[in-house]
């Protein structure tokens, strides 16, 4: 059975956020069957010897299929998307296209966003020249995300692939409307993705069994 290591608690702040979420959504899309190892961050059960030999950097999510070790996010969502056939095309230049807009969710979209919201997590209001920084490169991102969804319905391919689930929780990290509604295409991309009934599930699900602390 697929034993998927998620948050049973975690900081009031990151409930709801957190990138567990996005192999859960997967599995839900895919109908896959697993369960849930429920890990307690605050507790530091992320912080064992034997959680690091699940995820080297201390990091949720991980699974455990049947002996198939794997963390980060975007890794996992690959392997599960190839095991089941599932959000990947079949053919090789489909694939590439989901692994190259995987790695864009990953390494040129989210890092941005990130450090935007960490800075507001962390900042006491005296960071103006790193938030301007900040925002302009989000801004850069953003604009060329909304030129390449000029004609397009999702990111990757025609169809919902694990790159849409990667962008989609990626953008949703953006709680400053104002910085994405200029990017009309990205707003209604995301939200498009959102609305999916697997997203819906996978997220009542989670605030159900997940706990602020």
């Amino acid at each position: 059975m697929l034993r998927v290591y998620g948050f049973s608690k975690v900081n009031a702040f990151a409930r709801g956020n957190t990138r567990d979420l996005r192999v859960l959504w997967a599995l839900e899309e895919m109908q896959l069957p697993f369960e849930i190892a429920g890990m307690d961050h605050p507790a530091h059960d992320l912080s064992t010897e034997a959680y690091r030999q699940l995820s080297p950097f201390e990091q949720i999510p991980s699974i455990d299929d049947d002996g198939v070790v794997l963390s980060e996010s975007a890794a996992i969502l690959l392997y599960l998307a190839k095991k089941s056939g599932h959000l990947i095309p079949a053919d090789r230049a489909g694939e590439a296209q989901v692994m190259r807009w995987c790695f864009a969710a990953m390494n040129t979209v989210e890092p941005p966003l990130l450090n935007l919201m960490v800075l507001n997590w962390t900042s006491q209001g005296s960071c103006e020249k790193h938030r301007d920084f900040l925002t302009g490169w989000a801004n850069r991102v953003l604009k060329n995300l909304e030129r390449w969804l000029a004609d397009r319905e999702f990111v990757a391919t025609g169809s919902f692939t694990v790159a849409d689930i990667l962008m989609a929780h990626v953008l949703s990290v953006i709680k400053d409307e104002a910085l994405i509604a200029p990017y009309a295409r990205v707003v209604s991309y995301r939200d498009r993705c959102m609305e999916r009934p697997a997203w819906k599930r996978t997220i009542e699900a989670y605030c159900a069994r997940v706990v602020a602390g």
